[in-house]
């Protein structure tokens, strides 16, 4: 038997020994005893949280478009002599058949068509969050997921912690209530910072492709423009046509909590109900977003209200007037139910009740048993583990992580363009705003399209 395919029957074999429910965390299984050969599609920046997390595998091939980027250092020296590519398509034609699992760091807007191209390759994948930029691309990479039977992951890593496991054991043993709303957000973008700056002028100017760059391939699925440095390597996230701005860098953090805890994965509207100023193609300054969520079986209608840029004159984060830990947090998410409001960190992790008294009446009591079993190590040695049938199904696989991150790109949408959208998530439109669609499936580029055929 081919290795892959002993792989993809270990990891097949360790889910069926389990029945778990949709999304649910579940307990460990058979052990394979294996090193996993390992490709990096990104190999810097946020690559270094894919390195420590499978350390102990064999990494075979490296991938970025920027030569400048690949590893040095005692880091290089772990990676050796692997081949390096600058296109990933490349590297999977030369040696798929020799890669297990490959890890995608890359800008939002290429998370899509390296990670389907891998998964059509019958190789495992762990994705940088969030899942995609577009929500056409999150389902399509759930369709994927059924079709390939590959073992797959995002990395945000809070999924991960006992945090998120605590505070959704607190919420199904009714500590609680009923939750009506939820506020949660982070105080940036944070304006000439290593991630975030805006362009000296519109139009931008034209910069010098650096020689070690492949600025074609940087570019995928999106349509051809000039170089200009602010987009490459760093400041990317700010520009709409690449990045998801804050609710891409964070919500995919301190969303994460509300989002798998109360079943937040349909909303019916989504409103920008304040909007900073903006530079043309950028994310504004600030914004507050609501996003309004019908009844789910036995949970009760429920809003949650997202803010950003505080740091930029937005409004903060709504917060509790019962609230008995010193300093008001400026980022993570405020619950407000009918038996006692609570919190949950920039990582969904290090809940408690906000007031004191509470959280102490409750620590005596013993708390709540622990109904779902913990992680150890992070999203990526979580991945390894169920590849290589030591665990089960990672928390935030595709069945997860696509509906997860479609909530977040609802965000992007009405914080880009304002104003209120109604959402029909059963037939993937919105309907009282038709012309922004367009953005629901944005369109690749000629010679990127992909994943049509799984809508067949």
């Amino acid at each position: 038997m081919k290795r892959r395919n002993f792989l993809k029957t270990a990891a097949a074999a360790s889910a069926g020994a389990f029945v778990l429910p949709r999304f649910s965390i579940g307990q460990p299984g058979p052990s394979a005893n294996s090193k996993l050969n390992l490709a990096h599609i990104g190999a810097s920046n946020i690559a270094g949280m894919a390195y420590n997390g499978t350390r102990d595998e064999n990494v075979v091939a490296l991938c970025d478009i920027d030569a400048r980027k690949f590893p040095g250092g005692k880091r290089g020296a772990w990676a050796g002599t692997v081949p390096r590519f600058d296109d990933f398509r490349v590297m999977l034609d030369k040696l798929g058949k020799e890669i297990d699992g490959v890890c995608i760091n890359t800008p939002d807007h290429t998370h899509f068509n390296a990670t389907l191209a891998c998964m059509e390759r019958g190789i495992h994948v762990c994705t940088q969050k969030p899942l995609t930029h577009n929500i056409w691309q999150a389902r399509t990479l759930r369709k994927a997921k059924d079709k390939y039977k590959v073992v797959t992951n995002m990395a945000n890593q809070g999924h991960t912690y006992d945090g998120i496991r605590k505070m959704r054991e607190m919420y199904e043993a009714d500590c609680f209530g009923q939750v009506s709303e939820v506020h949660l957000g982070f105080k940036g973008p944070e304006w000439n910072s290593r991630y975030f700056k805006r362009p000296a002028s519109i139009p931008m100017a034209v910069d010098a492709i650096p020689a070690e760059v492949n600025w074609d391939l940087w570019l995928g699925p999106q349509a051809e423009r000039p170089y200009n440095s602010l987009y490459h390597p760093n400041r990317w996230r700010g520009f709409n046509d690449f990045g998801t701005g804050q609710f891409g860098d964070w919500f995919c953090h301190i969303g994460d909590g509300p989002v798998w805890v109360l079943d937040l994965y349909e909303p019916t509207v989504i409103e920008c109900v304040e909007r900073g100023p903006s530079v043309e193609g950028m994310i504004p300054d600030y914004s507050v977003v609501r996003f309004d969520f019908p009844a789910r079986g036995n949970k009760a209608a429920c809003s949650m209200f997202w803010y950003d840029g505080a740091l930029n004159g937005g409004t903060p984060i709504k917060s509790p007037d019962d609230w008995g830990w010193g300093k008001i947090p400026d980022k993570g998410s405020f619950w407000y139910s009918d038996k006692g409001n609570a919190f949950l960190d920039e990582r969904s992790n290090n809940p408690r009740f906000t007031v004191k008294e509470q959280a102490r009446a409750f620590k005596e009591s013993g708390g709540v048993p622990e109904t779902y079993a913990r992680v150890k190590g992070g999203p990526h040695r979580e991945w390894v583990r169920a590849i290589k049938g030591e665990g089960p199904e990672c928390g935030s696989n595709f069945d997860y992580a696509a509906p997860m991150s479609e909530v977040a790109l609802l965000g992007v949408l009405a914080q880009r363009f304002g104003g209120r959208i109604e959402w029909d998530s059963k037939n993937m439109r919105i309907t009282n705003r038709p012309e922004l669609n367009l953005f629901v499936k944005e369109p690749a580029r000629a010679g990127w399209e992909a994943g049509e055929d799984l809508w067949r």
